[in-house]
């Protein structure tokens, strides 16, 4: 489906190629593991309105320490192996392939959608991997300051959810109501041909008044969609 550049730019460079493939972050003209080991090697990616990983870590303060020393060999020396590493602060390498392991979802958080996974719901997954990534903070961190930190961080998930929901609600309500935007039939469907109410989640919210059949989902997207729904889902 034809859409602005800036929905899919952080998409179609992964989704259109296969993902699993040493060049994607070795690059197959310079196959080096210390471009490999250099954290834009991951912006290629992991960046945009739905993902903003590489935006979040580079206004951080790993990633301005990143920024501000990458070229001093002395702070970070990447010719060295992960596992033999001592950077002045951590790259998206040094946490997420810790050691040299290149399994990445070793050491990611997210496991559940919308990466809404930092807040403990009680899962024994959760806490195991609270427990790993808070052994590779204490790298640099005291465990302790490594937990309130992420404990900081779900609170801010936490009320995140709730102003999600709520906005959600608002956007719901009015399509129900008949007072949202509605999507003109010649307005481009979505992926699959269809005009389902965009923010239409299998059977969170099924029936025919939201569009569709039973059981189908809308494409949940920012674009070919009225304005209430791209505002609602940018949230």
């Amino acid at each position: 489906i034809e859409r602005p550049p800036g929905d899919t730019a952080g998409c179609t460079f992964c989704h259109t190629s296969s993902e699993e493939r040493c060049s994607t972050c070795h690059q197959r003209h310079q196959f080096n593991p210390v471009v490999a080991r250099k954290s834009e090697q991951c912006k290629a990616c992991h960046w945009g309105k739905d993902h903003r990983d590489w935006e979040a870590y580079d206004i951080s303060i790993h990633g301005v320490v990143w920024q501000t020393n990458k070229w001093d060999p002395t702070q970070f020396d990447l010719t060295k192996k992960l596992s033999d590493a001592d950077y002045v602060g951590p790259t998206c390498q040094y946490c997420h392939l810790r050691g040299g392991h290149h399994n990445v979802q070793r050491l990611s958080t997210v496991y559940t959608s919308m990466g809404m996974s930092n807040a403990d719901r009680g899962a024994p997954l959760w806490k195991e991997k609270r427990d790993t990534w808070v052994s590779v903070c204490d790298d640099c961190h005291s465990p302790r300051f490594a937990r309130e930190n992420l404990q900081a961080m779900d609170e801010a998930c936490k009320d995140a959810g709730l102003k999600y929901t709520e906005t959600f609600k608002v956007a719901e309500n009015l399509m129900l109501d008949g007072m949202g935007e509605p999507m003109p039939k010649d307005l481009a469907p979505d992926w699959s041909g269809r005009h389902i109410w965009s923010l239409k989640i299998g059977a969170y919210h099924d029936g025919p008044k939201y569009g569709g059949k039973k059981g189908e989902s809308g494409e949940f997207r920012m674009s070919n969609c009225s304005d209430i729904e791209r505002v609602c889902f940018e949230s």
